[in-house]
Order: C-alpha cells, then sequence, then structure tokens
C-alpha cells in the first residue's frame, strides 16, 4: 500500500503537482455540491415511487451520476451524452476516411474533433433532457406538473447541467491530473459510498457485511491484475546508420498488447441496450390506470421480468452483448494493419515472422485471443454487479452498495485510480529527468 501511494506522497512535496492536486479536490467539491442543486417543481415522492417501482433499472442507471437522478439535480442527466458523443465520433474515424485523416493532422485536428464532439453532445443532451421531461410530466407518474413552462425549465436546467460537468472535465484534464471526464464519473461513485454503507450497517447482518468486504476486496484485486496485465511480444530492429557513419547497434523490444484494452466503454455500451427494452416496459406500464389488465399489461409485464437485472435471459445477453463490444471496441481502438505496417516501415520484426501479411497475422490472431479473456473478464465484473446482492442475500435497502463491487462503477474507480497514480510517477519522473539536465547545463555534473 505505501508503495502504491508512494507517487501521490511525494507529488503533494512538489508545489505544481501540489497545485495540480488541490485543483482536482476543489472541482470535486463544486461537483458534489451542484448534486445537491434540484431542479424546479419536483414531487420528490413520486419520484422515490418511481424509483421503487422501475425494478431497480432507474438505481442502476443513477450509478454514475452520484444520485443526481434520484433528487433529480441538474446533473440528474450526467456526463454520458459527452461519452456517447466522444464514441460516436470514434467510430466514424474507422467509417469515414476523413474522420481519421482530421485526427491525424495535429493539433487543429483534435481540436476541430473537440468542438464536434461538443456540439453532438449538446445536441444529444437536449434530446436527452426532452425526453425526460415528457416522461416526469406524464399524468400516471406526476413526478413533474404538466405545463410548458416546467418543462422548458426542466430541459434548460438539465442542458446546462450537463455543459457544467462537460466544462468542469475539460478543466481537469487541463490543470489537474488525468482524464477529467474519468474523474467525474469516479467522483460520481465515490460521493455515494458513505451513504450506502451506512445503510449497509443499519440493515445488513454482520457475516453479510463481512462476506461483501471480501467479495470487495478479491474483486478490486482482480481488476487490477487484469486490467495491468499485458501480452508483450517481442520485436528486434536491426544495426542501422544514424548520421555520419555512426552505426547504431540491433535493438530488442517488445510490443505490448493489454488484455482489456477496451476498458470499460462494451459495458457501457451493452447495458444501455439490455436495459433499455425493460425501461421502455417500465415507462408504459407506469402510465396505465391502476386496475388495467389486458393484452398490453401482459406483454409490458413479461418484457420487464425479462429485462430485469436479475434475469437470466437479460445475464446471458448481457454478457453476450459486452463480448461483442469487447472485440468491436478493441478493432476501434487498435488497428493491426497500421501497427505491421508501420514495424515494416521501421525495420522492425517479430522472430519468426516476416514482416507485412505475417506479421499482421500474427498479431491479429494474438490480439484476438488475449481481447477473448478480456471480454470475459468484463463480462464476469459485470455479472457480479447484478449477482452479488441475490447471492449474499442482501436486504433491499443495503442492495446499492454492490454497485461498489462489480460493473462499471467499480471497474471506473480502481481504473481511475491507477491512472492517477501512473500520471503522477510520469509527473515526477519528467521533473527528475528536467532536474538532471538543469544541472548538465549548469555544469553541476
Amino acid at each position: 500500500m505505501q508503495k502504491a501511494l508512494e507517487p501521490l506522497i511525494l507529488s503533494w512535496r512538489v508545489p505544481e503537482l501540489r497545485n495540480r492536486l488541490l485543483f482536482v479536490l476543489g472541482m470535486i467539491v463544486i461537483y458534489v455540491f451542484a448534486l445537491w442543486i434540484p431542479i424546479p417543481n419536483v414531487n420528490h415522492d413520486k419520484l422515490e415511487i418511481l424509483f421503487q417501482q422501475s425494478n431497480g433499472i432507474l438505481d442502476f442507471i443513477d450509478i454514475f451520476g452520484g444520485g443526481a437522478l434520484r433528487r433529480l439535480s441538474i446533473l440528474a442527466l450526467g456526463i454520458m451524452p459527452y461519452i456517447t458523443s466522444s464514441i460516436v465520433f470514434q467510430i466514424l474515424t474507422i467509417v469515414f476516411p476523413y474522420f481519421k485523416e482530421l485526427q491525424q493532422e495535429g493539433e487543429y485536428g483534435r481540436r476541430k474533433m473537440a468542438q464536434w464532439t461538443r456540439w453532438a453532445a449538446i445536441a444529444l443532451t437536449v434530446l436527452q433532457a426532452s425526453i425526460a421531461a415528457q416522461a416526469f410530466m406524464n399524468p400516471q407518474i406526476g413526478v413533474l406538473e404538466r405545463n410548458p413552462t416546467n418543462f422548458i425549465q426542466t430541459v434548460l436546467a438539465l442542458t446546462a447541467g450537463t455543459m457544467f460537468l462537460i466544462w468542469m472535465g475539460e478543466r481537469i484534464t487541463e490543470k489537474g491530473v488525468g482524464n477529467g471526464i474519468s474523474f467525474i464519473i469516479f467522483a460520481g461513485i465515490v460521493s455515494q459510498l458513505p451513504q450506502q454503507m451506512w445503510q449497509l450497517t443499519q440493515t445488513a447482518h454482520p457475516i453479510q457485511i463481512l462476506l461483501l468486504v471480501a467479495l470487495f476486496i478479491a474483486t478490486i484485486w482482480f481488476i487490477i491484475k487484469v486490467t495491468q496485465g499485458e501480452r508483450r511480444i517481442p520485436v528486434k530492429y536491426p544495426p542501422r546508420q544514424a548520421g555520419r557513419g555512426r552505426m547504431v547497434q540491433a535493438q530488442r523490444s517488445y510490443l505490448p498488447l493489454k488484455m482489456a484494452a477496451a476498458g470499460v466503454i462494451p459495458i457501457i455500451f451493452a447495458i444501455s441496450i439490455v436495459l433499455f427494452p425493460g425501461q421502455i416496459a417500465q415507462w408504459y406500464l407506469n402510465t396505465l390506470p391502476a386496475n388495467y389488465t389486458g393484452t398490453g399489461f401482459n406483454i409490458a409485464v413479461g418484457v420487464a421480468n425479462a429485462f430485469a437485472p436479475t434475469s437470466w435471459i437479460a445475464s446471458l445477453l448481457y454478457a453476450a452483448l459486452v463480448m461483442g463490444f469487447t472485440y468491436f471496441y478493441t478493432a476501434v481502438i487498435f488497428d493491426v494493419r497500421d501497427l505491421a505496417d508501420n514495424l515494416k516501415r521501421y525495420g522492425g520484426q517479430i522472430p519468426g515472422y516476416a514482416p507485412g501479411r505475417p506479421t499482421y497475422l500474427y498479431i491479429n490472431k494474438v490480439l484476438t485471443r488475449i481481447t477473448f479473456a478480456g471480454g470475459l473478464f468484463l463480462a464476469s465484473v459485470a455479472l457480479l454487479q447484478w449477482w452479488a446482492p441475490t447471492i449474499l442475500q442482501l436486504p433491499p435497502t443495503a442492495g446499492g452498495i454492490s454497485t461498489l463491487i462489480g460493473g462499471t462503477s467499480l471497474l471506473i474507480v480502481v481504473g481511475v485510480a491507477l491512472e492517477i497514480m501512473n500520471n503522477l510517477d510520469q509527473q515526477l519522473k519528467m521533473r527528475q529527468y528536467e532536474g538532471l539536465v538543469n544541472k548538465m547545463e549548469k555544469g553541476g555534473l
């Protein structure tokens, strides 16, 4: 533990890094405060009833928002519209060559892509805010009173909240440490921990708590091992001439292939699809009269039960989608053909495989195998979040704590923590190198 926290301790002693850390802490405090700013005219009693009738679907969606959806605050939509927009533009770089060329144009291309991503995120936010406002104003739900003023206020408040989070994420990336968007999701998940732990201690048996803590620790260990794991393919470079006849000796290196290169994106994609039918069915049931038992009612109940988080149908579909999206997103971010071409261009060769197509086929085979293992890992961790409360027989009021022992939540928490430590470690190493260069320039060495 001391070794893992060493970059954080050393960074606190460097004024510039300490200021960056303090900036991040200040932004997190502002974020937590904004979580409690409600949109106008919310009937919180009706909202709580809606959560209880959602079969855990709304609770699952609320994982990443720090409880903003349950309170229906201005941050209820969270940062997800921006993430969705970013993913769409990443996919466009594969489908359309123009976007790929633009991405490779350096700072100008990156700024242009970032600008388009923001505009697309605004459009998605307005669309989602409009749908949410209409749903909450449904007379059978009654969370908001149905009138044009409420609709406009709700759409503007939710859109402004998401735009504020996007601005905050970009500022954290620029003036803090690590990725600001990941930091916001991290803060939203962790901010719910004290309340959930308190509910757990009040309602669960001590043995259940001990088992949950053991599962929590084991899951963290498992996530760290897999996310840090990589398959290293050896690469050798021949001797080459480097200016004025000087020869550089042959070098040996390796090509690192991450087992969980896709990260948390496949889970986000998969859960969006799996929860959608049950969510639509639940919204439909909420609009029906109290004593209605027609064909539509029976179909909606069947769909809601089939796609509930603890349904075997939903679990199998969820696991299959996670596996599929793991392969898809790995292909999006990892172009094997370009990698093989670059190795050939710079004289690199994998021992036993000729440059070009043989190298491409070998790397692709290795990547396919480790991606399969990474997909199984993501599917296992994702399903753990659904099934942990049932396996441990946790009371319903304590089920929320299960969001911190599996699925996207814990994967993000551990991933962001590792990213922070790696970033701080790199910053420290860079400053040590700069200090060494300054000494050399001054004749100190």
